[in-house]
């Protein structure tokens, strides 16, 4: 016994016998290696693509899908959807298409409520959209959200005196946008809110746009979880403030 451990002893503490042990398990990791990147370039992978050109805001059904097999390593790093069910039922997104043959990359697919126009699918009947011009701060950087009740406020000067009040009560935003009208809570987007977008009815929308001519700030307040959910209808909260503008569209010579 003595003996076999001595001859191992100086088998492996022999210079020539580790060198080329050395060697062995060098070209065993780097022959291991290049089998590992060959398999993962020729290693197929089933992804959906598009079997029809599929324009801007259209949505994206089964049949408009096929799969087929593509290269592991072409697929890493990109931003491919390889799940069909990520796919189906939702849009393309705007300024994109997809050809035919075509992969579906993130940035193409989006939430039909992602869509720049989505909202106006519906609007009810004698309501007209409202955009009100804001900025990080008349938002509270950035914290009013789609589907929020918030009121919006009024000042004006009239005979040397301020007026500031609520004028519209529980009125819901429908969509925040940047300049270039981008949703801006788009993890693509990274822009700054420009716009907040509401539905009105078409009598209400003609005095705020009066109040816009007449350069009437109007600002937005924000409200609670609670007002959010027990908020009534939206409606004109603030008689004196309609007075006032009604005056105004009398002196201008309208009608309202």
């Amino acid at each position: 016994m003595g003996n076999l451990i001595n001859t191992f002893k100086k088998f492996f503490t022999n210079k020539t016998t580790v060198t080329i042990l050395g060697v062995v398990v060098g070209i065993a990791v780097l022959f291991g290696f290049y089998t590992y990147r060959v398999n993962s370039a020729v290693n197929p992978q089933s992804v959906p693509v598009a079997n029809r050109a599929i324009a801007a805001t259209e949505e994206i059904t089964s049949a408009d899908i096929e799969m087929v097999e593509i290269g592991s390593e072409f697929l890493n790093g990109a931003d491919v959807i390889t799940n069909i069910n990520d796919i189906v039922g939702k849009h393309v997104n705007t300024g994109t298409s997809i050809p035919e043959g075509g992969m579906f990359y993130t940035s193409q697919v989006v939430e039909k409520e992602e869509l720049p126009n989505s909202i106006f699918d519906e609007i009810p009947n004698g309501y007209t959209i409202y955009q009100l011009r804001v900025n990080n701060e008349s938002t509270y950087a950035n914290s009013i959200f789609p589907g929020d009740r918030i009121d919006l406020w009024m000042t004006t000067r009239q005979d040397d005196l301020i007026y500031f009040g609520e004028f519209i009560s529980g009125i819901e935003v429908l969509a925040v946008r940047d300049n270039d009208g981008e949703n801006v809570f788009d993890v693509t987007s990274g822009k700054n809110p420009a716009w907040l977008l509401f539905a009105v009815p078409t009598e209400m929308y003609r005095y705020l746009k009066v109040a816009e001519f007449l350069d009437i700030s109007i600002t937005p307040v924000p409200r609670n979880t609670n007002y959010n959910s027990d908020v009534g209808s939206t409606e004109i909260s603030n008689t004196e403030l309609l007075g006032m503008i009604q005056a105004r569209i009398l002196d201008m010579g309208g009608e309202y």
